[in-house]
């Protein structure tokens, strides 16, 4: 199949070198291998599960008389894709995120809509009345929160629902600062995707209409600072940066460390989302711990009750001229396998902790990050994410944020800077 440049990037051919990275694909344009059985390769993009499903691949192979190979790459998954349909050796199986099956399903993805677990979720990705995406998981963002960490300072009880705004919350971060915290009881992370992909979009999320919203800004029709939505967010961004433990390296503070001070109850509060117990479970964590709505003053969409998330990560079957009706075949199958067999469904919950997208898995999520996101999504309390933002929204806000993150950097010029960034950005969504 040709590759549409045009979708995944011309700039991206230039890293077909990283190839090296996850290894030579011998078999990828090929439906058999040399033992007569059939092989597919699964790209998977969550690095914390790459071993999990390495494990799994090798069993599942044994199993199922198919030859299943996994590879991880830690580029820019429309970069990675691009190497791959340019040297004509697609994966069978894609994990992407949402917005990367929007731009490529149509050109490279094979209709699913016929497959069975379409019916018990509410998460897989259809377009014009097709099924492309196969949800992995879902996921949710908000403030991760260690409630022994926080009874042993205060002497009472953490009840979340206590602190939906931000003078409460403001309160509360006080009193953990005089009682065992004074460096802050906040965590934040540096990193381009949590602050521009995890926290600004809410800016975008929390308007009752996401997409009219960014094609206004895009249209230059937006002042952010007289938003009710982005002055909202960002009072209470303010509050966690200056109540940030490494407020003044905040731009060199280490994932590891604020994960580990988290995890042993050196400071109460992190924002984040339940991928990352990952690396929390690394340090002996408190089990009494979840996640929290983003304490918030703003009443849109009762935000500041609600985590922001939903389906996270989708697989696609490739459909070019390089992957067999075999290959499909066995695709199809190990998608209906992580669905309805009770292996699958081990697998998903219990080895990967992720929550599971699927009704008819009803299986307990095993870590306390995981049940709060259960419970939210079990009771109507996500707001969608936004699935089309930008390739580049992340590297070039993200820059943008860490210098307001680390001080330096005003409200009013990041929002200026934000405004500047749509006005040029190339918008998608659908229709588009």
């Amino acid at each position: 199949m040709k590759l549409s440049l045009k979708k995944i990037g011309v700039a991206a051919l230039a890293s077909i070198a990283s190839l090296g990275m996850v290894g030579a694909l011998s078999a990828c344009g090929s439906g058999t291998a040399n033992n007569g059985e059939t092989s597919i390769t699964i790209f998977n993009s969550k690095s914390e599960i790459q071993r999990q499903f390495q494990q799994m691949a090798k069993e599942y192979s044994a199993s199922h008389h198919v030859n299943v190979t996994v590879y991880y790459s830690s580029d820019t998954v429309s970069s990675h894709l691009a190497t791959k349909y340019a040297s004509g050796e697609p994966y069978t199986l894609s994990m992407v995120d949402a917005k990367d099956v929007y731009s490529l399903a149509k050109e490279h993805a094979v209709d699913m809509s016929n497959q069975k677990w379409v019916k018990d979720t509410k998460y897989a990705i259809a377009i014009d009345g097709k099924t492309y995406g196969f949800p992995v998981s879902i996921e949710a963002r908000g403030l991760i929160y260690n409630a022994d960490a926080i009874k042993k300072a205060t002497g009472k009880e953490f009840k979340p629902s206590d602190y939906k705004t931000l003078a409460k919350f403001k309160t509360l971060l006080s009193e953990l600062k005089a009682k065992g915290m004074p460096d802050g009881a906040v965590g934040l992370q540096k990193e381009d995707w949590s602050l521009a992909g995890h926290y600004l979009p809410q800016v975008y999320e929390e308007h009752k209409d996401t997409q009219a919203f960014v094609e206004s800004l895009h249209a230059g029709k937006v002042n952010l600072n007289q938003d009710p939505v982005f002055t909202s967010l960002m009072d209470t961004w303010e509050v966690l940066r200056d109540n940030n433990y490494a407020k003044t390296s905040a731009i060199s503070a280490e994932r590891e460390v604020t994960e580990q001070k988290l995890a042993q109850g050196k400071i109460a509060f992190m924002w984040g989302g339940n991928w990352d117990w990952s690396v929390l479970n690394q340090y002996n964590p408190s089990k009494n711990m979840g996640v929290m709505p983003v304490p918030q003053d703003n009443p849109a969409l009762k935000a500041n009750e609600k985590l922001l998330g939903g389906g996270s990560k989708y697989f696609f079957i490739d459909h070019s001229s390089h992957t067999s009706a075999k290959q499909v075949k066995a695709a199809e199958d190990f998608l209906n396998w992580m669905v309805y067999n009770k292996d699958g469904k081990k697998f998903v919950v219990d080895t990967c902790n992720l929550v599971s997208p699927f009704s008819n898995n009803t299986l307990s999520v095993s870590d306390p990050l995981g049940k709060s996101v259960k419970q939210f999504a079990d009771n109507n309390g996500l707001l969608p994410g936004y699935n089309y933002l930008p390739d580049d929204h992340y590297s070039i806000l993200g820059a943008n944020m860490q210098k307001y993150l680390a001080g330096q950097e005003s409200r009013s010029d990041f929002a200026k800077q934000v405004e500047a960034y749509w006005k040029t950005a190339k918008i998608s969504g659908p229709g588009k």
